[in-house]
């Protein structure tokens, strides 16, 4: 398919024209644009373009699904007919800032700092569970493991389960590294910060609640925990935060002649002082009483924590606060050995593209474009990515969204009455029972089951009676 002229000047008034679009770039498949007023779009109109395959807004951007190979050339005619100079993805993000409020920019410096640092925490995932495939009792032969078997296994199992847990005993290394790049300052001390955090001399945080004696520090009369904090996200996140300050704060007034003597070692100094000092213990508490509170719900009303989760995390996706959950799952893995939440999320993206997939049924023949977007975009929510199949499919119908916040919400309720944890992130969606730990893996197929087949059949049904039947 090429990218007729006529198609993107149809784009662009569909958009509120020219005059209306403040900067853009493109990634791999959408055009992606700050406008002035997204009130001045029709979707309507947009939609029916025969080269745009979905639109949505997102944390402050406006994005047009036009598809891999043809959005670089369909950008390139954009470009040339606004007038608009090649912006970075950079710039596009920073113009879409401006349109965001306290709350989305909070929730927005999260996913910054955590977006980046997800393909090692899904790798190690991944691996976590071809390791307890091998490690798990019962899988393949009766309350035995592969490696209780087959001996010659034990180490290859042993090294595998060395690799995978790397990403996350050095995690806060992982957010240091990002989070001081996000903040403004040299990610390379952001990995030392977080490394420090997790010094071999500091008292595991794991043992933490079963050692006899904390040790500790005397500054000069004042006694300080001697801690790591393995598997915490708070206090490198407040601590990189100061960090990226102070290094800037110096960057600008210390000459350039001793700039190296310095910028790094003051910022470091101060910051790994105030980290032990103040903001570890601190953040510490609030952390734990956090994931204290998220456990007490899911021990004491289980099926209203999973109703909610299952029921609203595809709207929280819609709104960006999805993201905010990356740090509490972590927390929860770091902190209890395993995420209850993650397992629900995974259930979500089935239940999304189940919607997507029943829609491909019941759009009429003639509808090729409907059909092929949600049979792709269904393909893709199996996957674990549901952005295609939620604002290009489901949410333009409504119903087939709907009917799936009800599949998930009730596999949600399924997963927290049995308790059914990950033992990490991993990859969403039909792959996502590799990130179980094995003995909830009957409840988890179970639930997948209810997430494909629930959704699917409501939004056949539902179809015959909705006003917004698709053409």
């Amino acid at each position: 398919m090429s990218v007729k002229r006529e198609d993107v000047l149809e784009i662009i008034e569909a958009i509120g024209g020219k005059d209306n679009i403040r900067t853009a770039t493109h990634c791999v498949t959408r055009l992606r644009l700050v406008l002035n007023d997204e009130k001045k779009v029709d979707k309507e109109r947009l939609e029916a373009i025969d080269l745009v395959k979905g639109s949505f807004s997102s944390n402050g951007q406006f994005q047009v699904v036009i598809g891999q190979g043809l959005v670089n050339k369909a950008y390139q005619i954009l470009a040339e007919e606004t007038g608009i100079e090649h912006a970075s993805k950079q710039d596009v993000k920073d113009a879409a800032t401006q349109n965001l409020n306290p709350l989305q920019r909070a929730i927005k410096v999260l996913a910054d700092i955590f977006i980046p640092i997800l393909p090692a925490i899904v790798t190690a995932g991944l691996l976590m569970g071809l390791n307890n495939i091998l490690t798990g009792p019962g899988i393949f032969y009766d309350e035995k493991s592969v490696i209780d078997v087959h001996k010659q296994w034990a180490d290859f199992a042993s090294i595998i389960n060395l690799i995978a847990n790397t990403a996350f005993v050095f995690l806060p290394g992982l957010i240091g590294w990002s989070a001081v790049k996000r903040f403004g300052g040299s990610p390379l001390l952001g990995i030392v910060l977080g490394l420090m955090l997790v010094h071999p001399d500091l008292l595991n945080a794991w043992s933490y609640a079963s050692a006899e004696k904390i040790p500790t520090w005397n500054l000069f009369g004042f006694e300080v925990d001697k801690i790591g904090y393995q598997g915490q996200v708070l206090p490198i996140l407040f601590a990189s935060y100061l960090l990226a300050k102070i290094e800037m704060f110096l960057d600008k007034r210390v000459h350039d002649s001793i700039k190296l003597l310095v910028v790094a070692p003051v910022a470091l100094l101060i910051t790994g002082f105030a980290a032990f000092i103040l903001i570890g213990p601190v953040t510490f508490f609030i952390g734990n009483m956090l994931t204290d509170s998220v456990v007490w719900v899911f021990d004491h009303v289980s099926w209203l924590g999973g109703l909610l989760y299952g029921g609203l995390y595809a709207v929280m996706v819609i709104t960006g606060m999805h993201h905010t959950f990356l740090a509490v799952d972590l927390q929860l893995v770091g902190s209890e050995g395993g995420t209850f939440l993650w397992p629900i999320l995974a259930l979500s993206n089935i239940a999304q593209g189940s919607a997507a997939l029943a829609m491909m049924v019941v759009a009429k023949k003639e509808n090729e474009k409907l059909r092929g977007l949600a049979g792709t975009s269904a393909i893709s929510a199996y996957l674990g990515i549901t952005e295609p199949a939620m604002f290009g499919v489901n949410l333009r119908y409504r119903y087939p969204f709907i009917s799936a916040l009800i599949g998930s919400a009730i596999g949600g309720v399924l997963l927290a009455m049995t308790g059914t944890k990950a033992f990490s992130i991993g990859v969403g969606g039909l792959p996502g029972f590799l990130s179980i730990i094995p003995e909830y893996w009957l409840p988890f197929f179970i639930g997948m089951a209810i997430c494909i087949v629930v959704p699917f059949v409501l939004t056949i049904v539902w179809s015959k009676f909705s006003k917004n039947e698709p053409a």
